[in-house]
């Protein structure tokens, strides 16, 4: 019998209140007092600066213009670097505020405060910068500073594989620059508190982390700054770690003893949000005759923009690089991974971290060896998955495989997207002038991580409840989900169950959310403490009962003694005191979930324009909580990698460095129109090292995705490659040259 809610679709209790426009998110929240900041960005992307803030300053309203100088007096620090690989050089700090000199356009050089935000705006307009422009580089191609060369894998067994190999297949690709484009914008309201402590509200992935990173470039011990997170309209990575601004308002409600609010608007997002991805990769595969994985080499350059953020680094190597060999058994591999500095807004984490790169080239990669050889996509794959008889696996990368049915996952997908059935749909879009593809990728994640993560959950005589999380929900459902587990086990009422999370004020610590480990650690955390409070109940239940606590059954919330019955909210009731389980659970081991991709699409070759007509999904994610919100997220995810593969792009000029794509007018995301009916189920497999079975699932949709659409794209203009984003005007000129 499954527990804890394990299978039951419950609707997302949240929903009520959003649809209601009763969430709560940082713009909402208003303290009395408040005065208000924005910040002077640069308009150059290298240059030496000279500040003058006088006449700002003297403007009405004005409060406080900070600069560099400012920061430096009140002992403020640069911006943390979360991840570098040994031996590798110091990279150059990020500061708060720059000067004397700007290496990306819309750095930060000064923030101006005031009574009003149509003040704040005005004084910053007449905040003087002098810029002696430097050159500048705006892309990998043009970038002359390497920041990280790494490497991992046996490159004398690789390069052995590929000179005695039959065949090699060689391909370059790009993993395009993306912006994260969250719903809600970044913003932040920091207020002073008594005693000299300070509180910031901001939207975040999670509270202790944050706070961790701001306390260490304020100089502060952890319990002088309380940070809250209230509703978050979108993290994918973006929200993961602190930022300057956050810095910028802390100092300025410290300096004047008042609330400080700042709020991004759209094109400063654009401006001084982290991106993602922006890979430049070369692969050589080595097979036999008959399409036998040999070896794998792989050559990556990675732009880290202007500085090296909080997981920049750690991205394209350790996050990224052991994923490269995906579900195939491949004896020989080695990668090298180059990260270079651009100035460019930095680059980070942005949903899938490393994965969606590395399943996007072996999967291309893959389909292009298919070509090359004469083979079926789906025969070439057959012939190289690790068999289930493999597990428990070692990757070359340094990852260990707990379990998989690659093949059933792939044929139930096959089955479901009628791919024997599409020649003849091909046939019928031929004759209407349309050019018809399908392709399939099957990915791999490592999700969950092993950190651990705490919990505490308290039952009250009056059948209340509270649980406290060190998670954030982002959007994914975790004020449903986490209950759920709760409710359903102890046969609770879900309404009664208060969830609170994002409080440094209430959770003592917590890993936040991100890695797909929520369900996984929160998860695994919840569980054990329902187990602990089952636990306490029992010699009360034993009693109620008139046996003895070991004769005392317990399931789906009612102990049970022989004929005679009591439900858990009954003992808690004759309890009288409140039952508390606090505890931390850490997982033995990554999860590993995974799964295949089948998309189908046309292409008009008067246009360009393709349209997506068939999409499935089948997935092992392990064991399911609840279908509804796992649905919801693998959904969300692959229209994600949709965008990355047909639309979005984040663009500099490769010379000038100055942003080509900082307004929803230039960057192009996918819209209801893009998105067909997703055919998605599951095929559980349950993870082996977990004690509940689970895989975790947040990031999954997304890595998927986009070598599907690539491998459909080609497949339908008949090309070896085609790089992303297939927008409308590259098919279409990829067709006028193949025409020619």
């Amino acid at each position: 019998m499954r527990r804890f809610g394990f299978g039951q679709s419950v609707t997302r209790v949240e929903d009520l209140r959003f649809l209601r426009g009763a969430g709560r998110y940082t713009d909402d929240i208003g303290l009395t007092g408040q005065v208000y900041g924005w910040v002077v960005r640069s308009l150059y992307p290298h240059a030496d600066i000279v500040i003058d803030t006088a006449a700002a300053g003297a403007m009405p309203g004005v409060l406080l213009i900070l600069t560099a100088a400012e920061l430096a007096a009140e002992g403020v620090g640069p911006m943390r670097t979360g991840f570098m690989p040994k031996g590798q050089p110091e990279p150059i700090p990020r500061p708060v505020l720059a000067g004397p000199r700007v290496r990306h356009a819309g750095e930060a050089v000064a923030f101006v405060v005031a009574e009003s935000a149509d003040q704040a705006r005005d004084a910053a307009e007449a905040v003087m910068v002098d810029y002696t422009p430097l050159p500048a580089a705006g892309s990998i191609a043009t970038a002359t500073e390497t920041v990280v060369d790494w490497r991992m894998g046996d490159a004398a067994r690789a390069r052995a594989a590929l000179a005695t190999a039959p065949r090699v297949v060689e391909l370059e690709l790009v993993n395009n620059r993306l912006a994260p484009t969250a719903l809600e914008p970044r913003a932040c309201l920091a207020r002073p508190l008594a005693g000299g402590r300070l509180e910031l509200i901001a939207g975040s992935q999670g509270v202790h982390g944050v706070r961790d990173e701001l306390c260490k470039i304020l100089g502060l011990a952890p319990d002088r700054l309380d940070m809250i997170t209230p509703d978050v309209g979108g993290g994918f990575g973006l929200k993961i770690s602190a930022f300057p601004e956050q810095v910028m308002v802390l100092v300025a409600a410290r300096m004047l003893d008042r609330p400080v609010r700042w709020v991004a608007d759209r094109s400063e997002s654009f401006l001084s949000d982290t991106h993602g991805r922006g890979h430049v990769s070369t692969a050589r595969l080595a097979l036999t005759e008959d399409g036998r994985f040999l070896g794998l080499d792989v050559e990556t350059v990675a732009d880290l923009g202007a500085y090296v953020s909080l997981y920049g680094a750690y991205v394209p190597t350790l996050a990224g690089t052991g994923m490269l060999t995906g579900v195939y058994d491949i004896p020989a591999f080695h990668a090298r991974v180059r990260c270079v500095h651009t100035n460019t807004s930095p680059v980070d984490a942005y949903r899938g971290a490393g994965r969606p790169e590395a399943a996007y080239l072996i999967e291309r990669l893959v389909d292009v060896a298919a070509r090359d050889l004469g083979l079926s996509p789906v025969e070439i794959r057959r012939r190289n998955f690790i068999p289930p008889s493999a597990f428990p696996y070692a990757t070359p990368g340094k990852h260990t495989y707990d379990s998989g049915e690659f093949a059933q996952v792939m044929d139930a997908a096959l089955r479901r997207a009628d791919w024997a059935g599409f020649e003849a749909r091909r046939a019928a879009a031929r004759t209407r002038g349309k050019l018809r593809g399908i392709g399939l990728a099957y990915y791999i994640e490592v999700c969950g991580g092993t950190s651990g993560e705490d919990v505490v959950l308290s039952v009250h005589p009056d059948g209340s409840a509270e649980m406290l999380v060190g998670t954030q929900s982002t959007g994914q459902g975790h004020e449903t989900a986490f209950p759920q587990m709760m409710a359903v086990e102890l046969g609770l009422d879900l309404a009664a169950i208060r969830f609170v999370q994002g409080d440094t004020r209430r959770i003592a610590e917590g890993g936040g959310t991100g890695g797909s480990r929520s369900l996984a650690q929160q998860g695994g955390a919840i569980a054990q403490a329902v187990d602990a409070l089952v636990a306490q109940a029992r010699p009360v239940a034993a009693g109620l009962l008139q046996a003895e606590a070991s004769e005392t059954a317990f399931a789906a919330g009612v102990f049970s003694a022989g004929a005679r019955s009591v439900s858990f909210a009954e003992v808690a009731r004759e309890h009288g005191q409140t039952l508390t389980a606090a505890l931390r659970f850490k997982p033995e081991a990554s999860t590993f979930p995974n799964g295949c991709h089948v998309c189908e699409i046309e292409v008009d070759p008067d246009t360009g324009e393709s349209l997506i007509e068939r999409y499935t999904i089948v997935d092992d994610v392990g064991v399911v909580l609840n279908p509804l919100l796992l649905r919801g997220q693998i959904v969300g995810g692959a229209v994600q990698g949709i965008g990355q593969a047909l639309l979005e792009h984040a663009l500099f000029d490769p010379h000038s460095a100055q942003p080509l794509t900082a307004s929803l007018i230039d960057y192009a995301l996918p819209r209801a129109e893009h998105i067909p009916e997703i055919d998605f189920s599951t095929i559980e497999i349950p993870c082996r090292t977990h004690p509940l079975g689970i895989k975790g699932a947040g990031e999954a949709g997304t890595i998927g995705a986009a070598p599907a659409v690539i491998n459909a794209l080609a497949d339908a203009l008949d090309v070896r490659h085609l790089d992303m984003p297939a927008t409308p005007l590259a098919l279409w000129t990829l067709l006028r040259k193949s025409a020619e």
